[in-house]
């Protein structure tokens, strides 16, 4: 059985993924600090505990981008001809069960406690012989918790798009919005300390919202992968425009006649096929091969094409395109067309 290509990330690629791997390690110790930091000053508020558990489960896009990273680039076998660059998809999907889990867990205890009118009490604390309360102690843990995540959050955005790495992108938001969390914590917290008892339970329902809102967006979002959803930008806010820039590029070979493209993301890279109608079919074979090579040297996300020629493309193959096709051939017009006879067939 014939394998994929070996992938390895460009050399831009590499440079980001040492730095997305440093700065995930630095996360992982970081949040470490802040688990033990909000164990010790938790007492028995219900919104210190669900940002503790929020926490701890925000070490899971972490341990997966490391993870996932290191067994995606391992070479094509014959029982994994195609890799195994699904594997990010799965840790994800592993790490978004949690997430929607705990969520909807943590929002059910927090709306019972509410229902049950349950008060919270925070009491005092000795320290160096002096008793103060126990609150003074929970916000600057919970300023611990958010305001480094931010940084974090914002130094691995860019290497994620860079990356084109999903896994990394979600980390990076879910740490740029524990500020939030944070801030529902203090609330419940002063709250309680001002006597008004409800507001601790409601700081967590609002902490379990987020929590479960986070795990079904990203739970969607990764099963929708695994069904081979048309390949979306790195935000998943809107299809992505490389297999149009693919089949617009087919379309300037002289020996094409018209192609087709339809494409599926596996992790960070891209597998799919091309239909071409042919308008010469002389040494056709070595055309598709060149032609292959062409496609896959405009991103280095295309990691294979198989390309087929066909004498009439079907309308459900187009999907839609030639409705496209004025605009598109406009934009065509601005790719250097002499790369056609430039380029050499390459050896797959």
């Amino acid at each position: 059985m014939r394998t994929s290509p070996q992938f390895e990330f460009p050399p831009e690629q590499q440079v980001a993924l040492r730095q997305a791997r440093r700065w995930a390690w630095i996360t992982l110790g970081y949040l470490a600090s802040v688990i033990v930091v909000m164990y010790l000053a938790m007492g028995s508020s219900q919104a210190m505990k669900t940002a503790w558990l929020e926490d701890v489960l925000s070490l899971a896009p972490s341990i997966v981008f490391l993870i996932a990273t290191h067994i995606a680039v391992w070479p094509p076998s014959k029982r994994f001809p195609y890799g195994f660059h699904r594997v990010v998809s799965i840790a994800f999907l592993v790490a978004s069960l949690a997430l929607f889990g705990m969520g909807a867990w943590l929002l059910i205890e927090s709306i019972t406690k509410l229902v049950q009118a349950e008060h919270p009490t925070i009491g005092g604390v000795t320290l160096f012989g002096h008793t103060f309360w126990l609150g003074w102690l929970m916000l600057p843990a919970l300023v611990w918790s958010a305001v480094p995540s931010i940084v974090l959050g914002r130094k691995k955005l860019p290497l994620a798009n860079t990356l084109h790495d999903k896994v990394l992108h979600t980390d990076a938001n879910m740490n740029k919005a524990d500020w939030m969390t944070a801030a529902a914590a203090m609330v419940g917290v002063i709250g309680v300390g001002l006597g008004y008892w409800w507001t601790d339970a409601a700081a967590a329902a609002i902490i379990s919202l987020d929590i479960l809102y986070d795990g079904g967006k990203n739970l969607r979002q990764v099963v929708f992968d695994l069904m081979d959803e048309r390949p979306t930008t790195v935000d998943r806010a809107t299809p992505d425009e490389l297999p149009e820039k693919i089949r617009r590029r087919l379309k300037l070979l002289p020996w094409v006649k018209d192609a087709a493209v339809r494409m599926r993301e596996e992790g960070h890279v891209y597998f799919g096929e091309a239909f071409v109608v042919p308008r010469d079919e002389t040494n056709l074979a070595a055309k598709l091969q060149h032609a292959s090579q062409v496609c896959r040297d405009l991103n280095w996300r295309v990691h294979e094409l198989v390309i087929m020629p066909t004498p009439a493309l079907e309308a459900a193959l187009e999907g839609g395109d030639a409705t496209n096709d004025q605009a598109t051939n406009d934009q065509a017009e601005n790719v250097d067309s002499s790369t056609v006879e430039t380029s050499k067939p390459s050896a797959e």
